[in-house]
């Protein structure tokens, strides 16, 4: 068999150099290659897990969802938007002039769920150091490598050769443990495939053994290739399910399905529960809805936020203070996202929150408006509460006229 040493493919790959070789067959050989073996046979690669239908929901709903959550850059005292900030722009409005924000969020939250590197941005600065840009960076061309300390450096091939890059200079967002879902469930998504292979062999061919065909008579072998010739020629394809001729006395008995048959469709909606579970979503929100019901329908709303988005958000927060900002600036900023419409529920319930917070006095009639997208009104800044004000329109009487 033969063999190869990767010792200069793991420096690139930002491991420590060391004296190995793998052969050819080894599995972690190809992992190197984007190729990763699995009990059933199947590779699995980010291109083939996203013909996965669960899998392209899973990574679509994660990914668009970040991409789409406002996100802005706060001061610490009076949690007031730091709109003259030059990060604040490319956090909340556009990454550059062809990228909005939101689209690097998706992009790059896309590229953390499909590689274990994670995704990366490029932060273009000014003479001053500023943040002017972020642009994104194929993960196939980073290297994220480490110091003896610790502190993380980035190897990154350009048309003009490989460069090392601060860790102030990258924006990375890693997935969990530093393994994306698809590797960590790949098993499960090499399962799926194998699923969608079978049942789209066994739909390619309509003539099938789904049964067979009895003579009253013994048949030479050409006979019997003749008559299975016409069999798959008038009953296979777009012709599965015609109407069947027979003469000369021969007869069709179909087979029953077998118990294998009978499960498929089963263990199917198994697979799907199971790249739910790898990626955190609930199965409702990738459109398995055999369990589903109006009322934990709901509450997986609220889990998906909690459970799924929130890591994610965090993340994120963490790796936009790192790029965009010094430590002074950190001590005295944060990036936080708007999560407001994930948690808002039916307009009743929403009027009554809103009608609360009025009477306690948390909240002015501007902000009301703004959560309700409305523009803001003169006087609506102060607060108060206005079911008690001299203003506001007395109480009905209650009393019995004598």
């Amino acid at each position: 068999m033969a063999s190869f040493g990767i010792t200069s493919i793991r420096r690139a790959l930002g491991f420590k150099a060391e004296a190995k070789a793998l052969s050819l067959s080894d599995p972690e050989a190809l992992a190197l290659f984007g190729g990763m073996p699995t009990a059933s046979g199947m590779q699995v690669s980010p291109s083939s897990a996203m013909r996965v239908p669960a899998v392209a929901c899973a990574v679509a709903l994660i990914a668009e969802t970040i991409g789409a959550l406002p996100a802005k850059l706060y001061l610490r005292n009076g949690k007031a938007a730091a709109t003259d900030h030059p990060a604040f722009r490319l956090i909340h409005d556009e990454a550059n002039e062809w990228t909005s924000a939101q689209g690097l969020r998706t992009a790059i939250t896309t590229d953390a769920l499909l590689n274990d590197k994670g995704g990366f941005a490029f932060v273009v600065r000014n003479a001053n150091g500023q943040p002017l840009e972020l642009q994104r960076l194929d993960p196939a061309r980073v290297s994220p490598r480490h110091e003896s300390d610790g502190e993380p450096f980035y190897i990154v091939s350009t048309d003009a050769g490989q460069r090392r890059y601060d860790y102030r200079d990258v924006l990375h967002v890693q997935p969990f443990g530093g393994v994306s879902p698809i590797t960590l469930g790949r098993e499960a998504i090499a399962l799926a495939l194998a699923f969608e292979s079978h049942i789209g062999q066994l739909f390619a061919n309509g003539g099938r053994p789904s049964g067979i065909i009895r003579s009253p008579k013994v048949m030479d072998i050409d006979a019997k290739r003749k008559l299975a010739a016409s069999w798959f020629n008038t009953h296979s394809g777009r012709s599965a399910g015609g109407t069947a001729v027979l003469d000369e006395g021969l007869e069709y008995q179909q087979l029953s399905l077998t118990l294998a048959d009978a499960q498929f469709a089963e263990n199917r909606l198994e697979q799907i529960r199971e790249i739910a579970r790898v990626f955190r979503v609930p199965p409702t929100m990738i459109f398995e809805l055999t369990r589903g019901t109006w009322a934990n329908t709901e509450e997986m709303s609220r889990q998906f936020l909690q459970v799924t988005l929130k890591p994610w958000l965090t993340t994120w927060g963490w790796a936009y203070s790192r790029a965009l900002l010094t430590p002074e600036e950190r001590a005295a900023h944060y990036v936080e996202f708007i999560t407001d419409d994930l948690t808002t529920t039916d307009t009743a319930a929403r009027a009554a929150a809103y009608g609360q917070y009025r009477s306690m006095g948390s909240i002015t009639a501007n902000e009301v408006r703004a959560g309700l997208n409305l523009p803001p009104l003169p006087g609506g800044d102060v607060l108060q509460n206005p079911y008690t004000t001299s203003g506001a329109p007395a109480a009905p009487d209650t009393e019995v006229p004598a």
